[in-house]
């Protein structure tokens, strides 16, 4: 018999499993890949969820509230990130993206079916390593206390899906950190104050106050390229401790080449863009066919001239 409930659903997904089975082979890996996932798992009875089932490097689950499932969420990246640092796996490093949302489920058996399945399983194509992410109807049940901790990803098309999903991502507590001690809009005087980004002949300057940027194929995209090589999104440019970072959420990978230097790998990482350089999208840099953005980390300070410059701190003692 069926049965229809409110419930909040959690993905959950471990990424660098790939490089374990590469590496250990599939025996020693597999056995790794499932002792990590039964770990995190334990958070789910301990905040009131339903484990529903596993997914090979994954699983899902169902909670009463939302408040339960986001404490599980972090709980279950805590889990993680103690036991890779008690011993860690050949240098190979496992990750857990986590996505939650909310609405109202079919309950067949012990499976679950509907829209909010469908949106919280695929919001992990958008996001990135260590990432919790939710839709706006979880943040919306969580304790204004719990809400302050969330940052907005503004509008985010999802596959199979008609109207883009508002998202919020989890901030990191060293972020949190910050924020407290010196006010969400303290800035340091050496922190850039905007980025650059330009491909063909699509040109855009973005502020802190713009971000994130998600850079895709998707018509929804922040930052739009064209390309059938890039993902509808691809990549994800955030503000982070001062500086911009750029996340890839892709496939095929994004790649990183600061000036004339070594290209960055990005494969569902993240990276610090200072200077300038460039980003391939699905292919480096230096293959001909890739599409390219150049992007520029701008600090204004450094264009005001220094007459000026002097004169307005005249005024400002």
């Amino acid at each position: 018999m069926s049965q229809i409930r409110e419930r909040t659903v959690l993905f959950a997904d471990l990424r660098g499993s790939t490089g374990l089975f590469e590496s250990l082979g599939n025996a020693h890996a597999s056995d790794l890949v499932t002792g990590a996932v039964s770990l995190v798992s334990r958070a789910i009875p301990s905040y009131g969820g339903t484990l529903v089932k596993t997914l090979g490097d994954g699983l899902m689950a169902v909670f009463p509230q939302p408040n339960d499932g986001v404490r599980a969420a972090i709980r279950m990246q805590e889990l993680l990130r103690q036991s890779q640092a008690l011993s860690p796996n050949a240098g190979h490093v496992l990750r857990l993206q986590v996505a939650l949302s909310r609405g109202e489920v079919v309950e067949i058996g012990s499976d679950c079916f509907g829209d909010a399945v469908n949106v919280s399983a695929r919001l992990l194509d958008h996001a990135g390593d260590g990432e919790t992410l939710v839709t706006a109807e979880v943040l919306q049940g969580l304790p204004s206390s719990m809400q302050g901790h969330f940052r907005s990803l503004d509008r985010i098309s999802v596959r199979g899906r008609i109207e883009p999903v508002r998202l919020y991502m989890l901030e990191s507590s060293q972020r949190d950190a910050a924020v407290t001690q010196f006010g969400a809009d303290a800035r340091l005087h050496n922190e850039p104050d905007a980025i650059r980004l330009s491909w063909q002949d699509v040109n855009r300057t973005y502020d802190i106050g713009q971000i994130p940027i998600i850079l895709g194929r998707s018509s929804q995209a922040t930052y739009c390229v064209t390309d059938v090589r890039v993902s509808r999104s691809h990549a994800r440019i955030d503000w982070h401790g001062g500086n911009f970072s750029i996340t890839d959420l892709s496939y095929n990978g994004s790649f990183v080449r600061f000036g004339s230097g070594e290209v960055i790998g990005l494969r569902r990482s993240s990276c610090t863009l200072h200077g300038s350089g460039v980003i391939g999208l699905g292919r480096p840099p230096s293959d001909p066919q890739a599409p390219v953005v150049h992007f520029e980390v701008m600090h204004f300070a450094e264009t005001v001239p220094a007459n000026l410059a002097h004169s307005r701190a005249l005024r400002s003692d």
